[in-house]
């Protein structure tokens, strides 16, 4: 499987990352192994979790990195694989933002949850205006050191605020950002392309792209408001049920039925074909799941399919 750079760091991951926010969540723990299993059988490594997985479901506790620690201890295979957590999001009780104090706090636990003395790659969860971008690289600065962490990446930055971070880490001798982990797909572009991601490329950093199928709208299987039934995550799919979207779908349906591949395959394939994009972020809850996404992993599109699929303005 081919390698690729996690922005100028030493890092490498092969092109898929597994979102395990469904961990502990809508699958199960033996669910999640079975998941885990499938995706390193296939030669993938990648997997992004964060510390407020999942605390929005009562009685979760953190419960995605604790599987993922689990399985990680079953197997003995730390080495082999790549973790990417996150920080700063609201823990109830135990705070939240990137001050160096939470920072500190927050690292410790998801060490003590995933079973490891390292993580890959520590990112800034959401932008915290409340504390200097400085005290929060400082902090990192202090993990790396400390080997607690290989490297960074933020979440949801606009491209003031990463050009801030950008100009500290170099001013100032701290890490830098190598990762912006931002909304994007076929879909929703304007959360990268633009600003964002002329950044992006010329300081060489990578974009790993959440909601890669817009909460499975890119699956083609919303196109009525009727459809929305189909699935719990009908009320999240409705804002993408409108004219722009159906545009979307419209040129999908033409590719995959020309090439006889999925609409969620071909979306993967797309976002691994957009500058900068480091590697598909998406999350399972089953291995057949799993299988067709990691199809268009491996999906290369041609130049007049990628001009058919890029419509500009969304």
């Amino acid at each position: 499987m081919d390698q690729r750079s996690v922005g100028r760091s030493a890092l490498t991951i092969a092109p898929f990352i597994l979102g395990t926010n469904t961990a502990g969540w809508t699958a199960d723990q033996a669910t999640s192994f079975d998941i885990f299993d499938a995706f390193t059988d296939q030669g993938f490594g990648a997997f992004d979790t964060a510390d407020v997985y999942s605390r929005w479901v009562p009685g979760n506790d953190s419960e995605s990195e604790r599987i993922l620690g689990r399985w990680m201890k079953a197997r003995g295979n730390r080495d082999r694989v790549q973790i990417f957590t996150k920080v700063g999001m609201d823990l109830g009780e135990d705070g939240k933002g990137l001050s160096a104090a939470h920072i500190e706090r927050a690292v410790e636990a998801s060490l003590t949850r995933l079973q490891t003395d390292y993580i890959d790659l520590y990112q800034s969860h959401l932008f915290d205006a409340a504390v200097p971008q400085q005290e929060t690289l400082t902090a990192y600065d202090r993990l790396i050191r400390a080997g607690k962490v290989r490297a960074i990446g933020c979440s949801n930055f606009d491209a003031t605020q990463l050009g801030e971070a950008l100009s500290l880490s170099g001013a100032e001798g701290l890490p830098r950002y190598e990762t912006v982990q931002n909304e994007y797909n076929l879909r929703t572009r304007h959360k990268y392309e633009g600003d964002l991601q002329d950044l992006m490329l010329f300081q060489g950093l990578s974009l790993i792209p959440f909601y890669s199928l817009s909460a499975g709208f890119l699956t083609g299987k919303y196109r009525t408001e009727a459809d929305l039934g189909q699935s719990p995550r009908g009320n999240s799919v409705s804002r993408y049920l409108n004219d722009d979207g159906l545009r979307v779908l419209a040129a999908m349906d033409q590719v995959t039925a020309e090439r006889g591949v999925s609409h969620a395959a071909l979306a993967m394939a797309w976002l691994l074909h957009q500058p900068g994009v480091l590697a598909p972020l998406a999350s399972v809850t089953s291995v057949a799941q799993l299988t067709t996404l990691l199809g268009g992993v491996r999906l290369t599109l041609s130049a007049e399919e990628l001009s058919l699929l890029d419509l500009k303005g969304l």
